[in-house]
Parts: structure tokens; C-alpha cells; sequence
């Protein structure tokens, strides 16, 4: 889990919900098992990214998924079937679902002396061996009698939980997602998101949710102008709207409001002519390359989404000393079945939470800093027709059906005007949130997040969705609860406001909650955005959570298309997906929330270290192997050691537990960092994208210092990496040391 940076401001959850509370462990409701049987463990998938940076995060990394915009098999099974029931988990070795094999210090051994008796002949013996074989097997057939006719008084603790779990998921059903769905998709139209967050908070009300609150927050928006953007070929005059419409007075009035929000929040505004250059990607290879031809300095570069965060692209094409930005989609990095030529977007370059009040809360009485561009290159995001015009090229592929990726002739110069208009306002955002408390464990937090609806309606219905989603888990879990039964450790169930603009609404509530979410949090679990396609199950996971699976983000997600891009029920017309995907998230949810020892993986963490170290190619990386190799043997001993006693019911003592959920709660904070490139993850085990293997803050540093294998920016890098090795090689090892100092006090 990464930093937590969450808040709830100006309501009375900071003293009421919040709090400490002393609960006995003998008050669990009739029924209710303490522990788990890991062998009955369903697979499940989960978005475990509060990094607060990105989604609390978010944004590419998403989520559950069934994502029909990535081609590549990612070794999952395509198919639109997904029976939850056939979905397996994975394990690793010495895993959290799998039990470590038994040694034999912890197999009793009793033996019995032979009976000395020589005074006894042998006719005694044989009526005594005769009487005794008959009564055995008596026994037997009475032992064999009421085993097959009556049913068990004490069935396993696990499969007592296991039970529950369906009974609270099996309640899930298609349809009433799908008429949540509809509901809220009626109200999207609206430009304030209260009319939706009302909606959100009557609806988790009527099902029974404790107190729940709105949380608001003041907060700057850059907002599209009263009139679109434009981009005009100085050649020919001629005036294009972000989509490739010309700018005539028809075009204006047919198109609607997307075009407006075609447009990237928080860029600088202004007008800008000058030469185009077709920078690609905007690698570092690529800018080396163009700035060895060329001089770019206030030029505007052509640059395509993906292979690495935007920010971090523009970044270093600010630092290069470019002037402004068109940004598009190669229709070649799409399926064939996706066709968003015409398509508009929007992005934002807000890297997290409210930018006038960076690193703290927007409450009353926060000092408000003049923040309304957050880069000075002028940002537009423009279709892949109009890229196609301004390089004069029709079409993008070929009448064979090979892609041509669209790409700028090096001998032909294009000179462009581009204007960018965007307003800046203080808006209110809302945050929904309500609670489940916890029985044993109530200052422990599970989040599980969403988001809602803000100004238009970006993703098109995916907010919807999401919420649907969330709304559906909710429905199956209160009447549970209603009759007494609750989880161990509080669940909070929130909807995000201002998502689109740089996940503002729960990076505020971060932000504002801050010292008890670092202490408290044990996980967030991301419903955002849900659904994306509907053949192949892509979820995303901690690193710590590696045996139910772990994937990484597209950055093309980072663009949010219009309303009409993105039709939910054309993909799910059922909502059969919707339901399966409720019901995976809800597995995990209540594991989480529920088991005895929280299921994250030491070892997994190990050996994610060790396979991003070999899987690069950088130099000086022999002292990373070898602190690698002191972390997985250390790491191992605590799986062995603290985890296989914890997995077996008879072997659990509470002070054992208490120490250990400790440790698993806060093992990945030894790799946060806290200076990493723009867009990157403070968590630095999580990969940039599902191509990219290695630690990303080394794959950046490589790239921008091959010519100089010593350059101070690497040695950086290789020194952050290091560090959070050894950090977390002695935070297991202080581990190990605590459980043996227990063990020696009570021997």
C-alpha cells in the first residue's frame, strides 16, 4: 500500500467514525467465524493504488477491467462467459494461499511402551484380544452410523466464512445494477455534481449505510472557454476545431459541447504560431534525435499519447524549451475495431488534488496560491483526422489493413496557429463517504472508492457504472449487517467529486485525513470505471497482493473521451459483466476486511524486487542484487517463521496476529519515494505499463543518461532503489527479531 494522503473536513466523522474503540473479540455476532480456511479462497482481482497521487490515484491503474482497447494477450482468457466460480487463484511459492508444507518441528510424535505383563497366558490373552476387537469394531459401525446421519455441529471456521461470503454475494443480481445504472445516467447532464452526489447519498441512506456525509471542498477548476479551441494551417488558412471540423459557423452549431471540452485542464492559454515537429512518443531518445536536427525552442511539438506518462513527457518537453503541445491518439495503438478518428478528449495536467493548495487541505483559512496554469507550454488535444490534415495524409492504414502510423515527412515543413482559451473558477467538489464499522478492528480502514459524476461527462458513462457497482455491493452487504453480523475491520465506502480534473475530491480528502490514514488505512480498493470491454479480465493489484494477480496501466487512459465515445450497455446490454465484476471485488473486500491475517504476501514483494532488477539491462546493479538477495531471505524466514503458524487456526495466539497485520499493513511503505520524474508512481514496484518489467525510476534514469553511465542523475536513481531495499530488508528482519523476543519471553 502507498502513502495515504485522504481527509474529511468540516463534518463531525473526524471525532464520531474515526475514533478508537475498545471492542471485545467475544461480542462477534452468532454465526460468525474468526478464522479463515485459505485453501477456499476464490480468486479475485483489485485495484490496490492509494497512492494517493494518482487516484486516490486512479487514473490508468486502475481498476477492475474488461478491456477490449488493448490487442495483447496478457495471458488471461478471453471470453465473454466470466463464471466467477472458474476463476482460480493464483499462489507463489511459500504463497498466503498456499500452505507451506509441514516440517516436522511442528508434528507431535507419541509412542506407547509395549505392556510388560509375562503372569498372562495365553488363553487370557486371546478373550481379552477377541473382546476388544469385537467392541472396535462396534464402535466402528456406531461412529460410521451417526457421521453419515448427523450433520456437523462445528464445521471449519473457514468454511463458516466461506458461506457467508455467498450468501452476501449471491444477492448481487444483474438487473438491479442495471436499473441503478439508468438512474444515474439520467442525471448526467447537470454542470454541478450535487444533483448526483444527493443521489449517491440518499440511495446508500435508504440501504442502510451509517452515517453517511457529504465532504466538500472549495476548489480551482480550469474549465473549457465559451468558445472551442483551434488550430489553423498558416499555408491555406484554413481553421480546424479540435475534431477536424472547420471552424465555418455550421460546423459550430452542429457540433455540441464536446467540443468545447476537447481540451487539456490547466494548460497555459494564449495563441502560439510557429513550426510543428513531430516529436512521437517524446522520449528522451526521440528528443536527442529531433534537437540534433533542429532547434525547438518555442516550436510545437506533435507528440502521441502513450508508452509513458504525459506529465512526464511534457516535462521534458518544457525542459527542451518547446512552446506548445498537440496531443493525439495513433489510430495504430487502437484495435481495429476502435475507430476514434473524429473522436475529442480531454486530459488533465494536474498531477493530484487541488492546485492552489498544493500539499495540504482546501478548507477554511488555507492559504490559496495563484496557480491557474500548471505548465507553460500551451496543451491541445486534437483528433487523429486532424493530424492526418495537417500532415496530409488521409488515411491511416493501408489497403492491405496494415496500420501506417501517422508520422510528419522530415523534409516538409508545416507551420500551425494555435489558440488555446480556458477559464479558471472556484468550484465546490463533494465526496460521498459512509461506513461499516468494524467489530474487532474498527480504527482499521478498508476504502473502497469510486467515482462521480463533475461538470460533463467524461468516460462517457463510465461514473455511472462505477457507481452502479459500488451501490450493488452495498445492497448485498447491509441486510447482513441489519441482523447483527459485521466485519472485523471498518469498511468506508467513498464516491469521488472532481476526478477528472486530477482526482481532486480524494486527494483533498486525503490531504485532509492525512495522519490518520497513513496509521490506519490496511487497503483501498478502486471500482473505477469498471467496464471497458468486454472480453478480456485485466485487474490490478499491489505488488503485496501479487498471488491474486497484478497488471499495469495503459497511459492511453489518460485521455477521457466524450459522452459518445463509450456506450456501457453496447458493451454489457446484460450486465452480467457488472455483476460478476461486483461479486469478484466483493470476494475480496470482505477477505480483506474480514480474515484474521490481512492476505498480503512478503515473499511476493521479495520477488517482485529480484525479477525487476534481472529483467533490466542497466549497469551497477550487483549491489541491488545482492541487497535483493539478503531481502528474499529474509523474507522467506517471515513467511515461513510468522505467516505458516498464522494460517493454522491451532497454532494463533491475538498478540502473534496483532504483530503481524502490523507488518503486513505497512510493508510497502519502505519503497515510497519521495522525489520521482512527473506522472511516475511513488511506489516504485509499480511498473509504468504492462511492456515494462523494471523499476520505472531506473528505466527513466537510463534513458536519459545512456551516452553518461555516471551521471549523477542514475547514481540517484540507483541509490533510491537501494535504499528501499535495505529499508525493507531491516523492516522484515525487525520483524523476525520482535517475534523471537515474544517467543523467548514466554519460554
Amino acid at each position: 500500500m502507498g502513502e495515504n494522503e485522504a481527509s474529511l473536513p468540516n463534518t463531525s466523522l473526524q471525532g464520531k467514525k474515526m475514533a478508537y474503540q475498545k471492542v471485545n473479540a467475544n461480542q462477534r455476532a452468532p454465526g460468525h467465524s474468526q478464522y479463515l480456511d485459505n485453501d477456499d479462497l476464490q480468486a479475485t482481482a483489485l485495484d490496490l493504488e492509494w497512492d494517493m497521487e494518482k487516484e486516490l490515484e486512479e487514473p490508468g491503474f486502475d481498476q477492475f477491467q474488461l478491456d477490449i482497447a488493448e490487442n495483447q494477450n496478457l495471458g488471461h482468457s478471453e471470453t465473454t462467459d466470466l463464471n466467477l466460480d472458474s476463476i482460480q487463484p493464483a499462489t507463489s511459492p511459500k504463497g498466503r494461499f498456499q500452505r507451506l508444507q509441514e516440517e516436522s518441528d511442528y508434528i507431535s510424535h507419541y509412542t506407547r511402551s509395549a505392556p510388560k505383563s509375562n503372569r498372562c497366558n495365553f488363553r487370557h490373552l486371546l478373550k481379552i484380544l477377541c473382546t476388544a476387537t469385537i467392541l472396535f469394531i462396534f464402535g466402528i459401525l456406531i461412529g460410521y452410523y451417526i457421521h453419515t446421519n448427523c450433520p456437523s455441529d462445528a464445521p471449519s471456521s473457514g468454511t463458516v466464512d466461506h458461506q457467508l461470503y455467498q450468501e452476501i454475494l449471491k444477492t448481487i443480481q444483474a438487473e438491479d445494477i442495471k436499473k441503478s445504472f439508468r438512474n444515474l445516467v439520467q442525471l448526467y447532464r447537470s454542470e454541478d455534481d450535487m444533483e448526483v452526489s444527493k443521489k449517491i447519498k440518499t440511495q446508500w441512506t435508504s440501504l442502510g449505510l451509517e452515517d453517511v456525509q457529504f465532504v466538500n471542498y472549495s476548489v480551482l477548476l480550469n474549465l473549457p472557454g465559451l468558445s472551442p479551441s483551434t488550430v489553423t494551417l498558416s499555408s491555406s488558412g484554413e481553421c480546424f476545431h479540435p475534431d477536424g471540423q472547420p471552424c465555418g459557423e455550421e460546423a459550430r452549431k452542429d457540433s455540441s459541447q464536446d467540443l468545447l471540452y476537447s481540451y487539456a485542464a490547466y494548460s497555459a492559454r494564449g495563441t502560439l504560431k510557429a513550426e510543428v515537429i513531430d516529436v512521437s512518443y517524446g522520449m528522451a531518445d526521440d528528443l536527442k534525435r529531433i534537437r540534433k536536427m533542429k532547434n525547438v525552442t518555442n516550436r510545437i511539438a506533435l507528440l502521441k499519447l502513450g508508452k509513458l506518462p504525459l506529465l512526464y513527457k511534457l516535462s521534458l518537453l518544457e525542459k527542451a524549451g518547446f512552446g506548445g503541445v498537440l496531443l493525439y491518439i495513433d489510430p495504430c495503438d487502437l484495435p481495429k475495431t476502435v475507430n476514434p478518428s473524429h473522436d475529442t478528449f480531454m486530459v488533465s495536467l494536474n498531477p493530484g488534488g487541488d492546485p492552489s493548495t498544493p500539499g495540504y487541505p482546501s478548507v477554511d483559512g488555507s492559504f490559496r496560491q495563484s496557480r491557474s496554469n500548471l505548465t507553460s507550454l500551451l496543451v491541445q488535444p486534437i483528433s487523429a483526422s486532424l493530424v492526418a490534415k495537417l500532415i496530409s495524409s488521409p488515411k491511416a492504414r493501408t489497403k492491405n489493413d496494415v496500420c501506417s502510423p501517422l508520422q510528419l515527412p522530415n523534409n516538409e515543413i508545416r507551420v500551425v496557429s494555435m489558440q488555446v482559451q480556458t477559464v479558471t473558477k472556484l468550484k465546490t467538489v463533494t465526496n460521498v463517504v459512509g461506513y461499516v464499522m468494524g467489530l474487532t478492528s474498527p480504527d482499521r480502514y478498508i476504502i473502497v472508492g469510486s467515482h462521480h459524476h463533475t461538470a460533463h461527462s467524461y468516460n462517457g458513462q463510465e461514473w455511472a457504472s462505477s457507481t452502479a457497482v459500488i451501490t450493488a455491493f452495498i445492497r448485498a452487504l447491509m441486510p447482513k449487517v441489519k441482523r447483527g453480523w459485521r466485519p472485523d475491520r471498518t469498511i468506508v465506502f467513498c464516491s469521488w467529486g472532481g476526478t477528472a480534473f486530477g482526482n481532486i475530491g480524494s486527494y483533498e480528502w486525503g490531504e485532509d485525513f492525512k495522519t490518520v490514514l497513513q496509521k490506519n488505512v490496511v487497503a483501498y480498493i478502486s471500482l473505477h470505471s469498471p467496464i471497458r470491454g468486454n472480453s478480456t479480465l485485466r485487474p490490478v493489484a499491489s505488488p503485496s497482493l501479487q498471488q491474486l494477480v497484478v497488471e499495469g496501466p495503459s497511459f492511453l487512459s489518460e485521455a477521457l473521451f466524450s459522452t459518445q465515445s463509450t456506450a456501457v450497455e453496447e458493451m454489457d446490454p446484460f450486465f452480467n459483466l457488472h455483476e460478476t465484476i461486483t461479486k469478484l471485488s466483493g470476494e475480496v473486500i470482505l477477505q480483506i476486511a474480514n480474515e484474521p491475517v490481512l492476505p498480503f504476501n512478503a515473499l511476493d514483494i521479495a520477488l517482485e524486487v529480484q525479477n525487476n532488477l534481472k529483467a533490466g539491462d542497466q549497469p551497477n546493479t550487483h549491489q541491488l542484487l545482492a541487497m535483493a538477495s539478503r531481502l528474499r531471505e529474509s523474507a522467506e524466514l517471515f513467511q515461513s517463521d510468522e505467516m505458516r503458524p498464522a494460517n493454522d487456526p491451532k497454532e494463533r495466539a491475538p498478540i502473534r496476529i496483532r504483530m503481524l497485520n502490523d507488518i503486513l499493513q505497512d510493508m510497502e511503505k519502505s519503497f515510497l519515494v519521495q522525489q520521482v520524474p512527473p506522472g511516475f508512481y511513488r511506489n516504485i514496484l509499480y511498473h509504468l505499463d504492462e511492456q515494462t518489467s523494471q523499476f520505472s525510476i531506473l528505466v527513466e534514469a537510463w534513458e536519459c543518461c545512456k551516452p553518461l553511465a555516471s551521471d549523477k542523475t542514475l547514481q540517484e536513481a540507483l541509490s533510491e532503489v537501494l535504499n528501499s531495499i535495505n529499508s525493507a530488508q531491516v523492516y522484515f528482519k525487525a520483524g523476525l527479531d520482535v517475534f523471537k523476543s515474544v517467543l523467548d519471553g514466554k519460554n
